[in-house]
């Protein structure tokens, strides 16, 4: 069990530590015909089931009272076929290890979120994106998966085979079945070169669509009470390989992203007054900085400042204003933000319930320290999303429901007729699929 999601007394928590449950059994199956037993096993005995990653979301999409299903022994690379260059990997591999193994083999993904903690079927059935004006989501990235279904079958499907499940479980959101292998796209191993680089708001905002049509991978961080962000470009480089050196390495990624900022973050709490001046002073402590490395280096940091976070796809053509609304709302609120604000794209997507599906989407992330009430700027912010047609990502907090859902996601009632199909007893339902998902 993961040390991040696990707890006292059969108690499991999340990452976030904002999510409990209380689990009635909990099983690690060694392989999918155990895993396949388990839930006949629990349908028998009338138990619903759930399969937890390391708890990195923030909803209670993972949370039951009935079987809660880990997949660490679910782990490592199945093949990897160089002709069809796909890998093929079991659900509970954790992305890192998936990485760092890959690199080895001479291999990438094309794109990645920035934390690599989760594992491949926490971060793909929720929707985990990074940022790329052509290259989408980790779960676009998908050719195939295979899922344990109510009946305690095993599923598989790609593009050709039971494309209609293709279409849909690639983010599945646990409701269709538990994920136990996934097949992804791979490509030779490639260099990003990343630039890292302070710009007032202004500028990046004038100048966003050519920031974005100009780099493969565009993302910046705005930071509330301030007009300064920080801006990251990653593009594609013939090399040679420049990693950021180790104390500067530290510097940045440790001490400041990690320890100074954990500091902030708890006067911040202790003092809210103190905010907006320790945001000017974190807003400049970041220096522009250049660096070459493969990709997972790039995309990726640790994230050791425990938050929780919001975050809404907007279509990409509504972030400028989306973001000035964001600004407004903080400026004229009150509030004390002390966490930045992430910005981040994906293409249009095919997949049903993708918070990019059928549209080019801008994500807006907003986070709160662990602990620190995090409800008036939440809810004052997803009223600014909701009015742009905001899909939230489905692993982060927001108040949605079915309703929406089927305003917002043109494909909505193709992925709960599946789920009719393949789940008609509801053996996957928790709390937060009925009110996704409807009844």
């Amino acid at each position: 069990m993961s040390s991040t999601a696990s707890g006292k007394n059969g108690t499991w928590r999340n990452w976030g530590g904002n999510v409990s449950a209380r689990p009635a059994r909990q099983a690690a199956p060694a392989s999918v015909e155990e895993l396949a037993a388990v839930v006949r096993r629990a349908r028998e005995d009338g138990l619903k089931v759930k399969a937890v990653g390391t708890g990195h979301s923030f909803t209670s999409i993972a949370a039951t009272d009935g079987v809660l299903i880990h997949p660490q022994l679910l782990t490592g690379i199945r093949t990897i076929d160089r002709a069809s260059m796909t890998v093929t990997v079991e659900a509970g591999t954790p992305l890192k290890r998936l990485n760092a193994a890959l690199a080895r083999e001479g291999l990438s993904l094309t794109n990645m979120g920035d934390i690599m903690e989760q594992t491949v079927s926490g971060a793909t059935s929720t929707g985990t994106h990074g940022t790329g004006r052509e290259s989408g989501s980790i779960a676009a990235q998908i050719k195939g998966l295979e899922l344990v279904t109510a009946d305690g079958s095993v599923l598989t499907c790609s593009e050709k085979e039971n494309p209609d499940v293709f279409a849909a479980a690639r983010i599945g959101l646990g409701a269709l079945g538990i994920v136990t292998a996934i097949t992804f796209a791979v490509e030779p191993l490639f260099l990003l070169t990343a630039r890292e680089e302070p710009m007032p708001l202004e500028r990046v905002l004038a100048e966003f669509d050519q920031m974005w049509a100009e780099n493969e991978h565009f993302e910046f961080y705005w930071f509330p009470h301030t007009g300064n962000t920080n801006t990251k470009r990653n593009n594609r480089s013939a090399g040679p390989e420049q990693p950021v050196g180790q104390v500067a390495g530290w510097f940045e990624d440790e001490f400041l992203s990690n320890g100074v900022f954990q500091v902030a973050q708890w006067v911040g709490r202790a003092a809210p007054a103190t905010i907006p001046a320790i945001a000017r002073i974190s807003s400049k402590a970041l220096s522009a900085r250049t660096y070459t490395d493969i990709p997972y280096k790039v995309f990726t940091s640790p994230r050791r400042v425990r938050f929780v976070e919001m975050e809404y796809a907007v279509p990409r053509a509504a972030l400028v204003d989306t973001l000035r609304e964001l600004k407004a709302m903080v400026d004229r609120s009150g509030l004390r933000v002390s966490f930045p604000v992430e910005v981040r794209t994906a293409p249009a997507d095919d997949i049903a319930l993708s918070t990019a599906s059928g549209r080019d989407s801008a994500y807006i992330a907003v986070h709160m320290f662990r602990g620190t009430p995090h409800q008036a700027y939440f809810t004052a912010a997803e009223r600014v999303f909701t009015a742009h047609e905001g899909r939230p990502h489905w692993g982060k907090l927001h108040t949605r429901d079915a309703e929406y859902f089927a305003r917002v996601y043109p494909r909505f009632g193709e992925f709960t007729e599946l789920r009719d199909r393949l789940d008609p007893e509801r053996l996957f339902q928790n709390d937060y699929l009925r009110r996704v998902l409807g009844a």
